[in-house]
């Protein structure tokens, strides 16, 4: 397969990287800091047209292919994994997915807002205790005449403080279980819906993130997506395409730890001569560009897969090439983050230094869309058919 990228995506790609180098690096460490999402980052990253990147032009969309909102989070990753897991939860999770599974009308409501960038979208799918057992949500949905009413909590949902728009998955038919849940577009002002709290994380400070309650949430009919009883075709589907997609985040962070770790071995002397110089870390760097080498192999073949295969469905080989391609790229970008902590030695423990901040973001990558030991079974169980 080729994977030489075409002119428009060459052009992206720089595009976002000149973005990423003016308005994201420079505060980069301001937003990890402060825990606080940048004032006027959403417009901005709706300026550029990347807010509905893989969105139908009907819609208000760029109408580009995955591959395209790969290389976008990729680039945004080097600078701020923080402003690019929020971007992807927007672009990927909430408005790729209502692109592929909405209505017309719904679409037609829905979409345009969020490829403008005047509203924000989220994913509610975990729960506190429905997380790598995700077909377990116990929120459920009871249909009251035009209306649906919902209760239940959600948790360690991405920009769950300030979404505008969340695709809502819940159980309709608890006693059908995965074949008993229902996808629902949620409008965050229907009466019902309130933010619990705002959580604080380890890595990806500036991401808001939070935990939801519905409370007798009214959410009208004409908001279940594809049909009641069906929400699994949805879930399974987005799962396949999020696992594809957030590897390229593993990719970015992968390769800013290199870049920075090449810098820091041709700068620091020690001992007389730059430290690069010293086999040990000549054998780190390489290492460095062998995985990370080989991860852009898997992401983008798995980003160009995924793309061809519309999420595919039970059995298909996209279940395992998505989660080939996030569980190599999420333990290598682990991996590597933490060997550029060790080629910086004392500073890289320190704050001031930006490898101690990918290393803590690239954490969540491992446990996010399937934690590793989930991502194994899916393989295993595709080459096994068990």
């Amino acid at each position: 397969m080729d994977f030489n990228l075409s002119e428009q995506h060459l052009m992206l790609q720089d595009s976002i990287r000149n973005f990423a180098a003016k308005e994201v690096w420079p505060i980069a460490e301001e937003i990890d800091a402060e825990d606080k999402w940048p004032e006027g980052m959403w417009q901005k990253l709706g300026n550029l047209g990347i807010m509905g990147i893989t969105v139908d032009e009907e819609y208000g969309g760029a109408g580009a292919d995955l591959m395209s909102a790969v290389l976008v989070l990729e680039e945004l990753s080097k600078s701020s994994p923080s402003i690019a897991l929020s971007w992807g939860a927007h672009a990927n999770l909430c408005a790729n997915n209502l692109n592929h599974n909405a209505s017309h009308e719904q679409k037609k409501k829905y979409l345009p807002p969020l490829c403008e960038g005047r509203h924000i979208g989220a994913l509610g799918l975990t729960e506190p205790n429905a997380g790598s057992d995700a077909v377990n949500v116990q929120t459920v949905a009871v249909r009251k005449g035009d209306h649906y009413v919902v209760n239940g909590t959600k948790m360690f949902i991405t920009n769950g403080p300030v979404a505008d728009t969340i695709i809502l998955y819940t159980k309709t038919a608890k006693e059908k279980g995965a074949k008993g849940i229902t996808a629902f577009i949620l409008d965050t002002k229907f009466p019902g819906f309130s933010v619990s709290k705002k959580l604080r994380k380890y890595g990806h400070r500036g991401s808001p993130t939070a935990e939801l309650v519905l409370e007798d949430c009214r959410i009208p009919v004409e908001n279940v997506m594809v049909g009641e009883n069906r929400g699994i075709e949805v879930m399974m589907s987005g799962l396949d395409v999020e696992r594809a997609f957030y590897a390229g985040e593993a990719l970015g962070i992968a390769e800013a730890c290199f870049e920075l770790s090449v810098k820091y071995a041709r700068e620091r002397v020690q001992f007389g001569r730059p430290i690069g110089a010293f086999q040990l870390i000549q054998a780190k760097i390489a290492d460095m560009y062998t995985y990370i080498e080989a991860g852009r192999m898997l992401c983008y073949r798995a980003a160009v897969f995924a793309d061809k295969a519309k999420g595919g469905g039970k059995g298909t080989e996209v279940h395992k090439l998505s989660s080939a391609s996030i569980l190599f790229n999420a333990e290598m970008a682990a991996r590597i983050a933490d060997q550029a902590v060790q080629i910086h030695g004392g500073y890289g423990y320190m704050l001031e230094y930006p490898v101690q901040r990918f290393l803590r973001d690239a954490k969540l990558l491992e446990i996010g869309a399937g934690t590793s030991e989930i991502r194994r079974l899916i393989i295993a169980r595709e080459i096994l058919s068990m």
